[in-house]
């Protein structure tokens, strides 16, 4: 898969030859192939790094760094909801917003962190993210005022945006196609370890020294985490630098990814999961807390071990992705979300655990599926492709997040996995239509061997 260099930026005599290139690198690629990638290839031979190899190490370390501190700062604040509504005197919908501010600014912030680092170089942009953030999650216990509160964590997620865009990019164009879905299944699970960290440890720490002094603590792990990346992350082979923000590059880039066939679809099923996903973690700590369950924080935040099994599912769903193709297993995975949705409805809390087992073992395929597919779909411009995904997977985060309160306050629990399972009928729907495009395309690639042969 065809990608570009990375080289410093052009002389003077060249940068006219420069600015065709990327005017016909950025037009939509007109082909038969209702999945072929989204922009024109470039005949410049790519470097790709090998599975299995020091570099491909490396990476896999430093990207599951920047994953772990990424969610772990976003998502530490999710158990602790009941107790901010209970310290700020606020309700549950109105908590709520302490993480879906900062999933909604970082829907935004990705958008644009995806143009930026064309400019500005893919590592620098994440490592600047990371230590920002981290230092905004050191300042946010250290404020009395609900609305001070809810503008840091926003100018968190403000700052953390160019982190998921950007290590998506990276991967794609520095790793090899064919271990690509196994590199991004990687990146992935430090997501899960850091979403697990954000929840489970902070549960913890919030009964033993209270919630100021752990929300702190998870501040400061991040910067440690941003200390491990910039010493681990190989500088990029086949990235060229794009000085300036070029608007009419930017623009013609991310319009030719949204009226591409498919990949408008794969952003689709990243709102519908995660708004799932996120509407059901968000409620289930209030649930949980009051009768006839009564758990602590810390036996809550227990619950969200089940990271792991998403850390686990999403490099297996990666690398059989690679073998078995990329719709079948997301389907999958879309209809395993649904029965863990189904599971939290019964009255045992055995039954409710695992329901949040099944779930997050099936989001992860999904979302290690869809974003894995991102990468293969766009051809070039794949800093904008990732930034599209992402906006929809957090927009469907902050939106459906909030709007889940409206329906545990009106319906109980009933009515908030009846619209969570709702969305995933959105998701199951987008996911069954890419998958019959992706056979086609095969069918009709087969036919094409024949008719040569």
């Amino acid at each position: 898969m065809p990608a570009y260099r990375e080289k410093s930026p052009a002389a003077p005599s060249d940068r006219d030859a420069d600015a065709a290139a990327s005017q016909k690198s950025t037009s939509p690629q007109r082909v038969d192939d209702p999945l072929a990638p989204t922009n024109a290839q470039t005949t410049t031979e790519p470097v790709w790094i090998k599975p299995g190899s020091a570099a491909f190490r490396r990476i896999s370390i430093a990207l599951f760094l920047a994953g772990y501190a990424t969610f772990s700062l976003i998502y530490c604040v999710q158990p602790l909801l009941p107790e901010l509504a209970r310290h700020f005197a606020v309700g549950p919908a109105e908590s709520s917003l302490a993480l879906s501010l900062t999933t909604g600014f970082l829907a935004f912030a990705i958008l644009l962190a995806g143009a930026v680092s064309e400019a500005t170089g893919r590592k620098k942009l994440m490592l600047v993210s990371m230590c920002v953030a981290s230092v905004l999650n050191l300042i946010a216990p250290l404020l009395s005022d609900w609305h001070a509160f809810l503008v840091v964590r926003a100018l968190e997620g403000l700052m953390l945006g160019g982190v998921p865009a950007v290590a998506m990019a990276y991967l794609a164009e520095e790793i090899d196609p064919k271990a690509l879905g196994m590199a991004m299944g990687i990146y992935i699970s430090g997501t899960a370890i850091g979403g697990l960290s954000g929840r489970v440890v902070i549960g913890f720490l919030t009964d033993l020294f209270g919630w100021h002094v752990a929300l702190g603590a998870m501040g400061a792990l991040g910067l440690v985490a941003a200390l491990g990346f910039a010493v681990l992350l190989p500088a990029s082979r086949n990235f060229v630098r794009r000085p300036g923000f070029q608007i009419r590059y930017h623009l013609r880039a991310w319009a030719g990814h949204l009226t591409h066939a498919g990949l408008p679809f794969v952003f689709l099923i990243g709102a519908f999961a995660m708004g799932c996903f996120v509407t059901i973690f968000n409620y289930v700590g209030f649930r949980l807390s009051d009768a006839p369950y009564g758990l602590s924080q810390s036996q809550i935040g227990l619950i969200f071990v089940v990271y792991l099994c998403g850390s686990v599912t999403s490099s297996i769903a990666g690398a059989l992705s690679d073998k078995l193709g990329r719709g079948p297993v997301l389907v999958v995975g879309v209809l395993l979300a649904g029965v863990g949705v189904a599971m939290t409805m019964l009255e045992s809390l055995l039954g409710v655990i695992g329901g949040i087992v099944v779930l997050t073992s099936g989001f992860f395929v999904a979302h290690s599926i869809a974003s894995g597919w991102v990468g293969r779909l766009a051809e070039t411009s794949k800093g904008h492709a990732s930034s599209l995904y992402l906006l929809a997977y957090y927009l469907g985060s902050s939106i459906m997040g909030s709007v889940g309160g409206w329906f545990w306050a009106h319906g109980g629990w009933n009515a908030v996995a009846g619209f969570a399972g709702m969305l995933l009928v959105g998701a199951l729907l987008c996911g069954l239509y890419l998958w019959r495009l992706a056979m086609r395309a095969a069918r009709r690639a087969q036919g094409n061997l024949v008719e040569a042969a």
